[in-house]
């Protein structure tokens, strides 16, 4: 599992935002379109309908966002070790963005959580959309795309790649 950009690749799975989990909300890219996962969202949006795919909420790294996380493990680390709850003491979800759909039926805001813990860097943000709209741009051009993204995940061991490797990779898979 890796995240590049927006997008977690699991094996060969294309997600936006982290995978969910259970009854978590989520949005999977597939070669027949969006599938849309969590409780109170569910369903398939074909690509041959799609129009546009936007994000929205998108939190983008910052020192400040970097401090304010390190400051909250801190104090959960404390808390946790002086009272005898256990970890999750806080049980706060991660941040939510929203991947807009526009299709021929209408116009969806769909849910998913940040798989960054400190935000995204500016540059993977503006590549992420710039590849969310590629997708829109026909079957082969989409098919293609998701195609590259699937096999690097099937073949990536490890984690995540460092941030110029993950720009590196969205540059290609936007050209």
């Amino acid at each position: 599992m890796a995240m590049v950009g927006l997008f977690w690749i699991a094996e060969g799975d294309v997600y936006v935002g982290a995978k969910p989990s259970g009854l978590a909300p989520g949005v999977r890219l597939t070669p027949d379109g969006v599938v849309v996962l969590g409780e109170g969202q569910s369903g398939l949006h074909l690509w041959e309908d799609i129009r546009a795919l936007t994000v929205a909420d998108v939190p983008v790294k910052s020192l400040k966002r970097q401090v304010g996380v390190v400051t909250d493990v801190a104090l959960e680390v404390v808390m946790n070790l002086a009272m005898t709850l256990g970890p999750g003491l806080g049980g706060e979800a991660p941040p939510m963005m929203t991947l807009g759909l526009e299709s021929e039926d209408g116009a969806y805001e769909l849910k998913a959580y940040v798989a960054a813990a400190v935000g995204y860097s500016p540059t993977e943000v503006e590549l992420s959309r710039a590849l969310l709209s590629r997708l829109t741009e026909g079957e082969a051009t989409m098919a293609t795309t998701l195609a590259a993204m699937s096999e690097w995940g099937r073949a990536r061991e490890g984690g995540s790649p460092r941030a110029s490797q993950r720009e590196e990779l969205l540059r290609g898979w936007v050209d």
